[in-house]
């Protein structure tokens, strides 16, 4: 008897999204009875997973072949290529080719070498085409773009995804034209550095118009969504979509990473305080049910504690909700590596009170939201998310994949009741 493989998915959504590519390939090829773990290298805890993650499944399934891929492995092959327990080392660009899986066919496991990781760099397409999406019954995500042009200090990702590489309009409005036919009511466009979408493409467009493109052309999409984007790059087209289409929800997560302008610029980010502040008061002026998340590092290499109250203070001055934070983690090859560490304890600290922040911030969103009427799509019987992206718990079952509109009774400081 032959099963098919086990895939783990570790990291982003654009993960998720090769791990069900993936998941075609190796199926066609005829792979079976293997595990696959697709890694992500964002932070040196995140490699830490990976390697704790192969090492259970291999006490768990004695013997097993283990693949392993995604960003860690294409970005340290030689960390998973040690472990005795990894049967295969494929890179991000092998990971998405068809020949890659059928040589990992049963009878030719052995034939083929160890670890295939090339450079990722020279890599000049996606494979945007392998699948139209995937998600839950309620909502698909889409990939329209993959690598990075930018060199932030503490970024690995560029080494590990490539340079920026976009999926033409055409195709992504065709994938989307499918989903919504098949059902789905809300559509996710993810990419690694969403708004350098079309750069490499002829004629250059922007984001905005991908977005405007794919609303005009799929008028029966309900919602489409957009993930993290750098405010500094968005297109007068993007921001005349988010101002002015109701279609196109009113939650964005802004790539900010810092408050203070000395460690925005040692990070080598684009933007500065200010215009992360004007972009956010803009927005919100021209859509008052605009809800922001952002991107916070605590801890950069440097960051004295003046500094890190500026990035606290954003939250605030921004007007932000959702913080994602990351205690800062410095990443072999990048140049925030070699510069002065703040120490550890101290960024645990610094992490910990940007959290204690957030919870501040969601639960002023929830309670604002008490006595309002949402648009909710519902993700499963009992719950879905508003069109700010805020979770609803109801008390009895609604229909999965669908929009229903109920008044919100209360919240319970994590997510609003319905």
């Amino acid at each position: 008897m032959t099963d098919a493989p086990v895939f783990t998915t570790l990291g982003c959504r654009l993960n998720a999204y090769e791990t069900e590519a993936m998941k075609d390939l190796a199926q066609q090829a005829g792979v079976t009875n293997a595990h696959v773990v697709n890694t992500c290298a964002v932070t040196a805890e995140a490699v830490r997973k990976a390697r704790q993650e192969i090492r259970r499944i291999a006490r768990a399934n004695p013997g097993a072949t283990i693949i392993v891929t995604g960003c860690a492995a294409q970005t340290e092959p030689e960390t998973f290529a040690a472990m005795p327990e990894v049967t295969r080392v494929i890179g991000n660009h092998e990971k998405m080719q068809p020949g890659t899986w059928t040589a990992m066919a049963p009878d030719l496991i052995g034939r083929t070498e160890r670890v295939q990781v090339d450079d990722i760099l020279s890599v000049r397409e996606t494979a945007g085409h392998l699948i139209d999406g995937f998600g839950s019954r309620a909502r698909a995500y889409v990939q329209v773009q993959n690598g990075c042009d930018h060199r932030c200090t503490f970024c690995i990702i560029p080494f590990g995804r490539g340079n920026s590489r976009s999926v033409p309009a055409g195709v992504v409005v065709d994938q989307i034209k499918r989903l919504v036919d098949a059902g789905y009511h809300e559509v996710v466009l993810t990419g690694v550095d969403l708004t350098s979408w079309g750069a490499d493409l002829p004629g250059q467009p922007a984001l905005g118009d991908l977005v405007q493109r794919i609303l005009r052309l799929v008028p029966d999409l309900a919602r489409l969504r957009i993930s993290s984007i750098d405010s500094i790059e968005a297109d007068p087209a993007l921001i005349d979509a988010i101002a002015g289409a109701s279609r196109l929800m009113p939650h964005l997560h802004l790539s900010l990473q810092a408050g203070d302008n000395m460690i925005l610029k040692r990070m080598k980010r684009r933007h500065s305080r200010d215009d992360a502040i004007r972009f956010c008061q803009d927005m919100r002026a021209a859509r008052p049910d605009l809800v922001y998340g952002a991107d916070i590092i605590a801890g950069f290499p440097t960051e004295t504690e003046a500094m890190f109250a500026n990035s606290l203070a954003l939250a605030r001055d921004c007007g932000l909700t959702w913080l994602h934070v990351f205690p800062y983690s410095p990443r072999k090859g990048t140049p925030a590596a070699r510069m002065p560490q703040v120490p550890g304890a101290e960024i645990k600290s610094r992490a910990a009170r940007l959290r204690d922040l957030g919870e501040v911030l969601v639960a002023e969103h929830l309670a604002e939201q008490v006595g309002r009427t949402h648009r909710v799509l519902m993700e499963s019987p009992r719950m879905g998310r508003t069109e700010q992206f805020t979770e609803v718990a109801f008390g009895t079952d609604q229909p999965v994949g669908q929009i229903v509109t109920p008044r919100i009774l209360g919240q319970d400081g994590r997510q609003l009741t319905a």
